[in-house]
């Protein structure tokens, strides 16, 4: 019988703390945990091995050296490792979170869960942080070994600054991954079938990262006028453009990591070449203080903490509306 509606008694979030142990615990205890970290590790590892043998080259007059394990791309291997991120973390993030509601519908259990002295909102939220958890261990891991390999076939320590940039670059790419797994949550709490929210959160996945940069491109080539008046104009469509890009979570992440791990980094896009008022006075080439990055890709990541949160409360709109069953 479902439960009876009436008013709540003492806080919403009772039973956070054992739903994100039990998630947390399932996760990194599962086989599916397993392979999809050794398929992170194994797909990273390669252009991170590649990008090492060419750095080891590299005098130590580099004073971001080891950022560059993040950001070269190995002649052998076209694929910064950065690139090979922004393609593993929504995959990871979707295996973690496309069957985390409707795989308790299917078995029957959401009801006897409930049944508990727990609310919707400390059973979602506990869900998604333990899965959110999960992923910021499997990153960290894989940060790790990424800097003990540096150490290694480097031969030299990491500078304080660089460690501070790669933290924040941590901090970014767990950002990231929350976003798709806010995205397959919703898909979970849609649709009744694991199936169904799995292929509909790929879906949305392949639409952003290889669909919708054709179309940001056919819009604004659509907006193009036949000759360019001022440069105002060019200004206007490349802001078009860049908004328009900005829509996709890999956008924002791309600019985030630029920003972070090529302090020399100033502005992005066009504008790197016309806002000249930002490297005035400047030496070209003269890398950027830490704070000064994390002005220029605050919106960027401002964009993929809301872009997060907004996901996650439409999950949670249309979960509080879903008729549980026993």
């Amino acid at each position: 019988m479902p439960r009876k509606k009436g008013p709540r008694e003492g806080s919403p979030f009772t039973g956070l703390g054992p739903v994100f142990v039990k998630e947390l615990s399932d996760h990194l205890s599962s086989t599916r945990m397993m392979v999809l970290t050794l398929f992170v590790i194994v797909f990273g590892a390669l252009p991170v091995g590649f990008t090492l043998q060419e750095l080891r080259t590299v005098t130590a007059s580099d004073q971001f050296l080891f950022l560059r394990i993040f950001t070269v791309e190995p002649e052998r291997m076209p694929l910064s490792f950065v690139v090979a991120l922004n393609f593993m973390i929504p995959l990871m993030a979707i295996g973690l979170g496309f069957d985390s509601v409707n795989s308790e519908f299917n078995r029957r259990t959401l009801s006897r869960v409930l049944s508990q002295p727990l609310y919707r909102d400390a059973l979602l939220l506990g869900k998604f942080l333990g899965g959110l958890a999960t992923l910021a261990v499997a990153l960290t891991a894989l940060f790790l070994i990424v800097f003990g390999a540096g150490l290694l076939l480097l031969g030299l320590p990491p500078r304080g600054p660089e460690v501070a940039r790669a933290a924040a670059f941590l901090l970014v790419a767990i950002a990231y991954g929350g976003v798709w797994l806010a995205v397959a949550m919703l898909f979970s709490v849609i649709f009744r079938s694991t199936a169904t929210s799995a292929l509909c959160a790929l879906g949305l996945w392949l639409f952003f990262f290889i669909l919708w940069p054709m179309i940001a491109s056919a819009i604004t080539t659509g907006f193009t006028p036949a000759q360019f008046r001022s440069v105002d104009e060019v200004l206007t469509l490349e802001q078009l453009s860049s908004a328009l890009a900005r829509l996709s979570p890999g956008t924002l992440f791309g600019e985030a990591v630029l920003g972070l791990l090529n302090p020399e980094t100033k502005a992005f896009g066009y504008f790197a070449n016309l806002v000249m008022a930002q490297t005035r006075g400047m030496i070209p080439g003269t890398p950027l203080p830490l704070d000064q990055s994390l002005l220029l890709i605050w919106p960027q990541i401002t964009g993929l903490i809301a872009g997060m949160i907004v996901l996650f409360a439409v999950a949670y709109v249309v979960f509080q509306r879903e008729e549980v069953r026993a």
